[in-house]
């Protein structure tokens, strides 16, 4: 499909783009490249589970629902213009996923499903991919399932999925951008890289993904005139947390130590492991 290889070059370019800038203008001078958990955000949640949370939520859940509720015999959306489309589902996912952010923040249990992405220390492009599992199903089947059931038109789920992964790496860069009067509509880095910080007063505050909007219409915005600094106790979380991908999903449901572990025969056999994976990962990339 034509319009799967236009939103795909569009991706390539915008990566590009916000690499360049995040080198350019800088919001955190000095934040190396290839931080901390750089290969894990692209190979483990970029890629693998990118890809396979792709199948197990559109052919194990979103096609199973779409024929059994036959929802656009009566409320079909297709024969709207896509851009309208497009518009549509955009704002009303965002709306969604401004309160269910809430509810993660304000909520203990649902806090494990989302403070792996509360976790590094160095944010940038990358660092929006780094979610759990059981997030980005909520997450992910409540967006495409509506798409999907109300009869939309083909191109809306590349161009709305396009939409989302710039939006995703452009809030999350580290880039010293200052949107003026538009930052009363549009989500940026200004506003969400505050998210991030290990700061009691944002734990509650600027929630939303792509429209700022609903911080100020809902008083949940913190923006005050400086900048979080540059230590690391200034970002992320406040606790430990284990920077293995398969222990950061674990960490949900079974608190513990990861340096305890090490003590344990299975893990350095496990631990020993891992650089092995990591290397025949990257050659399988490079070709």
């Amino acid at each position: 499909m034509l319009v799967i290889e236009i939103t795909s070059g569009i991706l390539l370019l915008s990566i590009v783009l916000i690499i360049l800038l995040e080198r350019w203008f800088p919001y955190r001078k000095g934040l190396p490249f290839f931080r901390e958990g750089f290969w894990i955000d692209l190979v483990w949640y970029t890629l693998i589970q990118s890809y396979v949370l792709k199948i197990v939520i559109f052919d194990y859940i979103i096609y199973p629902l779409y024929r059994h509720f036959d929802w656009a015999s009566w409320a079909s959306v297709g024969h709207w213009p896509v851009a309208v489309q497009v518009l549509f589902f955009l704002v009303t996912h965002d709306f969604y996923i401004y309160w269910f952010h809430r509810l993660q923040h304000a909520n203990p249990i649902f806090w494990r499903t989302h403070e792996a992405h509360h976790s590094g220390k160095q944010i940038d492009f990358l660092s929006g991919s780094r979610s759990h599992i059981l997030e980005i199903i909520i997450n992910q089947t409540i967006e495409f399932l509506p798409i999907v059931v109300l009869g939309a038109s083909p191109e809306v789920i590349p161009i709305k999925g396009l939409l989302d992964a710039v939006f995703g790496m452009f809030i999350h860069s580290n880039i010293d951008v200052k949107m003026g009067k538009w930052k009363y509509l549009f989500n940026s880095p200004e506003l969400h890289l505050w998210h991030h910080a290990n700061y009691r007063e944002v734990f509650h505050a600027n929630f939303s993904t792509k429209f700022s909007l609903w911080d100020y219409l809902f008083g949940t915005v913190y923006h005050p005139p400086f900048k979080p600094g540059d230590l690391p106790e200034n970002w992320g979380l406040y606790y430990d947390f284990p920077k293995d991908y398969f222990l950061q999903n674990a960490f949900a449901f079974k608190r513990f130590d990861e340096k305890k572990l090490l003590k344990k025969p299975w893990f350095k056999a496990y631990a020993s492991f891992r650089p092995k994976l990591w290397e025949k990962i990257k050659k399988m990339i490079k070709h």
